[in-house]
């Protein structure tokens, strides 16, 4: 199975190199600049199971060699645009489409661009960054890939992809209900985005903080009605394990949105907050708390942008 990851960063850099290390046949799509330094150092990656050096394949997009049987997308929301014109001559009329971007709205842009029956439903746990030289580094040692058809059933595809990415040092699993995933994972990361670069602090520093932990309980409370009433509340057992792990007292834990605004770098504003917002003002649900999250990152986006 020949399979092309776009975008060889935190994310995509750390499964791709997995698979990579497993001998699976991948090709990653990149940009000019990211292909010399990967030609130059090689594809590194530090991590708690293990440091490897990599020589990737690596292609950028006016010289993708046709079509891949699978194209796992692992770039960026706000990069999505640029990545869809650059894989487009990978994706042919059996080409599965693997998304792994954070929020939901990624899948209308995919359907739009490639049609319905392409695009997969994904989703992954890991935390990774890329340093200044960029090497990839594993930040924590849960790391999971999830997939599955949209519509839930279990098609022959999705069992060739799974039997794909079986043995490569990470959990990859087939999801009978991936939006109801998906759904659940935004649900969390809309609350932990928005609580942490509202009140600039990891997950303990606000627990601490006077009222932290009831505003943490809102916003989760707020993103969680949106999810139902699009048909999708969480689980009983999802919904107690967020909330517990956003109020956790004395907890180190941001999310990439809140270490990317610390480091002056762009965020996924518009993606994970905004976009959870416009949802909840079309159901008539008022959240002052996400609006007032998305006027912040909206303002700092601008700031970055005109420096």
């Amino acid at each position: 199975m020949r399979i092309l990851i776009v975008g060889a960063g935190a994310t995509g850099g750390y499964f791709g190199g997995r698979l990579v290390e497993a001998g699976r046949d991948v090709t990653f799509l990149v940009r000019p600049r990211r292909a010399e330094q990967l030609r130059q150092h090689g594809l590194q990656i530090l991590s708690p199971h293990g440091d490897i050096i990599l020589d990737p394949k690596l292609v950028t997009a006016d010289r993708i060699d046709g079509p891949y049987d699978v194209v796992m997308l692992t770039v960026k929301s706000y990069g999505l645009d640029s990545a869809l014109d650059d894989m487009a001559r990978a994706v042919g009329p059996d080409t599965m489409i693997f998304p792994v971007l954070n929020g939901m709205r990624h899948i209308d842009a995919l359907i739009a661009r490639f049609g319905e029956k392409p695009v997969l439903g994904g989703a992954c746990q890991v935390v990774s960054t890329l340093d200044a030289v960029g090497r990839v580094r594993q930040l924590a040692d849960h790391q999971q890939l999830i997939y599955g058809e949209r519509s839930g059933t279990r098609s022959d595809r999705v069992e060739a992809l799974d039997r794909a990415l079986q043995d490569a040092d990470f959990i990859a699993r087939v999801s009978d209900d991936i939006l109801q995933e998906m759904w659940e994972k935004w649900i969390a990361l809309a609350t932990l985005g928005a609580i942490t670069c509202l009140l600039r602090g990891a997950v303990g520093d606000i627990e601490a903080a006077p009222g932290g932990t009831a505003i943490a309980l809102q916003v989760l409370e707020d993103c969680v009605a949106v999810a139902t009433c699009s048909g999708h509340p969480p689980s009983e057992p999802v919904l107690a394990w967020i909330r517990a792990f956003v109020t956790e007292k004395g907890s180190k834990m941001s999310p990439s949105m809140y270490r990317d605004l610390s480091h002056g770098l762009p965020v996924e504003a518009d993606q994970i907050v905004g976009d959870m917002l416009a949802r909840a003002e079309g159901f008539g649900i008022t959240s002052p708390l996400l609006a007032a999250a998305y006027a912040n990152l909206t303002i700092y986006q601008r700031g970055i942008s005109a420096a």
